[in-house]
């Protein structure tokens, strides 16, 4: 697990010139930079100029994996700023290599004209003691103990996790939302493989070659990142090598704060292409 100073130091981006930023990464002990990440990058990025505007969606491609020794460079094409929404692009690269794409549409609040909600699921937070997953700051609870990386646990392609980040900023929106996008990105790809004997995250990059392909999230109400939240996943389609899943993140007091939909390759690893895309 990672610690809340290596993600907010990952989060602070160096000016390098115009519109163009240096970033390091946090240690999460993936042979790889981690997905989340980057998207948590992606919105802090995007957020660059566009001062009084929260995130609203963050539409990410992946097109290959970051090696996490070496620092992201970060490109930022502002789309348009109006009174209600603006836009950005965000290149993410290490060199000549690029690794992701993201655009970020943001928003300024307005008045209700209609409202409504799906409710959140029956389930109560983790109590004051509960034992949770991981020893950093990042603290997960999978409910039921649903066990994703064992391959003999089969089960329907649907997994409820409560995370927070212990020891996340109170006032600071913009770090609730990119903590939020990277709490989203590690759990459909287990949650398809459950109703599969003999396929689980542990064989994940040894038989089974995986990865996100795309992630979108869309953002509903405020959400602190220090708080428990329920991020509620199904996965509708696995076939052709590819799955698709989809979720939905509550608060504690049952607010709908975000929702999100992820497209992922599964398949049989390939001799001398463990890990390509």
């Amino acid at each position: 697990m990672v610690s809340i100073d290596a993600l907010l130091g990952s989060l602070t981006l160096e000016q390098v010139g115009e519109d163009r930023y240096r970033a390091s990464n946090a240690d999460t002990g993936h042979g790889v930079v981690f997905g989340g990440q980057l998207m948590a990058q992606a919105i802090v990025a995007g957020l660059a100029g566009h001062e009084g505007k929260t995130v609203k969606t963050l539409h990410t491609v992946f097109a290959r994996a970051g090696k996490p020794e070496e620092p992201v460079e970060v490109a930022v094409d502002r789309m348009h700023s109006g009174r209600a929404f603006a836009s950005s692009t965000v290149t993410i690269s290490q060199g000549d290599r690029l690794c992701t794409r993201s655009t970020v549409l943001l928003t300024a609040d307005e008045p209700d004209f209609i409202r409504h909600a799906d409710p959140a699921p029956k389930l109560d937070p983790p109590a004051a003691g509960d034992p949770v997953d991981g020893d950093g700051d990042w603290q997960i609870q999978v409910v039921d103990d649903v066990d994703i990386s064992d391959p003999a646990l089969v089960g329907p392609p649907d997994l409820d996790v409560w995370t927070r980040f212990a020891g996340a900023p109170t006032d600071d929106p913009a770090v609730d939302q990119a903590l939020l996008a990277f709490a989203t990105d590690g759990f459909l790809i287990g949650t398809a493989m459950r109703p599969h004997a003999g396929v689980g995250q542990a064989q994940a990059h040894v038989t089974v070659s995986t990865g996100v392909i795309s992630h979108t999230l869309t953002f509903h109400e405020p959400a602190a990142a220090g708080d428990w939240l329920l991020l509620s996943h199904h996965s509708s389609y696995a076939g052709r090598g590819r799955a698709f899943g989809r979720a939905d993140v509550f608060r504690e007091d049952g607010a709908l704060a975000a929702s999100f939909v992820q497209d992922a390759m599964i398949r049989p690893v390939e001799p001398n292409r463990r890990g390509a895309l």
